[in-house]
């Protein structure tokens, strides 16, 4: 019948578990608890059951902790265990009266042997209660022991020693003869292994062969991992680079982050616009989505709501945790849309290939490696003012500042701090920033 019920089926929340610990300190029964939840009361009480908290030594209880005799308080027994002949301490201020004692009784708590089996919701918790042996439902530490369990069930191999012994006679010399994982797998179904399964046991260690046995998996560097991308997916409908290419534009701003060394926390958040080959950079202290959005705002002060939606109309970027909060982004301080934001797609940095090749003249300043700490947005702006005085060959010889000029207007580069720099001038080298700090 349980399986009728709707949601019986999903796991416990930590919000649900925070609700069943305010219900049991209020005295609900666990069938109102389940009705409330949708789930089934035998859920309710297996959850509590397993993960209820032991408080066995509770201050103030008694002078002895490990006494759980019924008999403790009014007992005046001495030498039970026979031990000392001359012994004038009462047992019940002993560690081992509850081991030695023929008499001993264990104090018992009838809301500890049936539900609710803790003492959540207990009046005598609150004023004295005499039992040692205590359990209390806690939401969050229950969360937490679940979360363990549910890892360590998905972790490890799932085989036997016996299992994994038969087939590592068979892999192993395989291997060592030259075949791959592929080819054995094909040619031994019986093995119930995939390829990739039998990768990862040959990089644990599992079996007898290793990774050097393999002829080519020792000429191949590790894979990156990149571990900065935005997990939330539903930040992408709409937003797909499938979605960007449909708007079919002649002109798009690109956007990306470029980071300094590993000791340093600075990074920079670049622009590029395709049309006019015009680079922005602007220094922030921490690469989060709250430094973009203020980035985005100062922004739209400086160029005023309509300047900045005429400047940044269709924004093109990449999938930096940076930039997970796109509503936010794209919303300006009046409420207005201020841009529209599209994602590439993984792994494709060519799709805003124009930053990237800014950013190739960016590193001619600042090498890999090189820490942001000592830079200044003055300087900052010296380096872009170089990179966009720069003629180029898709500009007809133009420099991306002359045609920003005439496409942008004035009032806008100056409010991005922008100004030409003489062509015998332009220098793209660290010592640009070096003999000027």
């Amino acid at each position: 019948m349980s399986k009728y019920i709707p949601g019986n089926q999903k796991h416990l929340t930590l919000v649900d578990r925070i609700y069943i610990e305010n219900e049991l300190n209020r005295g609900t029964t666990f069938k109102d608890i389940a009705k409330f939840l949708c789930k089934d009361p035998t859920t309710i009480s297996k959850e509590v059951k397993a993960h209820r908290l032991s408080d066995w030594y509770h201050k103030g209880t008694f002078y002895n902790a490990k006494n759980f005799c019924i008999h403790r308080y009014h007992c005046k027994k001495t030498n039970a265990c026979g031990k000392i002949i001359l012994c004038g301490v009462k047992c019940t201020s002993c560690p081992t009266c509850n081991q030695t004692c023929r008499d001993f009784e264990k104090e018992r708590c009838s809301r500890l042997d049936k539900a609710p089996y803790v003492c959540n919701g207990c009046p005598k918790k609150i004023n004295h209660c005499t039992i040692a042996h205590k359990y209390s439902y806690n939401a969050r530490f229950s969360n937490r022991k679940y979360r363990e369990l549910l890892s360590d069930s998905r972790s490890g191999v799932n085989l036997t020693k016996h299992e994994l012994h038969k087939k590592d006679r068979i892999i192993s010399p395989l291997i060592e003869q030259g075949q791959s994982p592929y080819q054995i797998v094909t040619n031994h179904p019986e093995l119930e292994l995939s390829v990739r399964t039998v990768y990862t046991y040959l990089d644990q260690g599992l079996f007898t062969a290793r990774n050097v046995d393999l002829k080519r998996k020792v000429k191949f560097k590790p894979r990156k991992c990149h571990k900065t991308q935005i997990s939330d997916r539903t930040v992408f409908i709409n937003r797909t680079y499938q979605d960007f290419q449909t708007l079919h534009l002649e002109s798009f701003t690109e956007m990306d982050t470029v980071h300094s060394s590993r000791d340093s926390k600075k990074t920079l958040l670049t622009f590029f616009f395709t049309k006019e080959k015009l680079f922005l950079a602007f220094l922030m202290n921490r690469c989060t989505e709250g430094a973009v959005r203020l980035i985005f705002d100062r922004l739209e002060k400086r160029l005023g709501t309509y300047g900045f939606i005429s400047t940044f109309e269709h924004i093109l970027t990449d999938r930096g945790t940076e930039f997970g909060d796109p509503e936010a982004l794209e919303t300006g301080a009046n409420g207005i849309q201020r841009t529209s934001i599209y994602y590439c797609d993984p792994m494709r940095s060519g799709q805003k290939g124009g930053l990237e090749q800014a950013h190739t003249m960016l590193r001619m300043v600042l090498p890999k490696g090189t820490r942001f700490e000592f830079l200044t947005q003055w300087d900052v702006n010296l380096i872009v003012n170089h990179i966009n005085s720069m003629p180029r060959e898709s500009l007809g010889g133009r420099t991306p500042y002359s045609v920003a000029l005439e496409t942008l207007g004035e009032e806008v580069l100056n409010a991005f701090q922008l100004r030409p720099i003489a062509p015998d001038e332009v220098n793209l080298t660290p010592k640009l920033i070096r003999f000027n700090s």
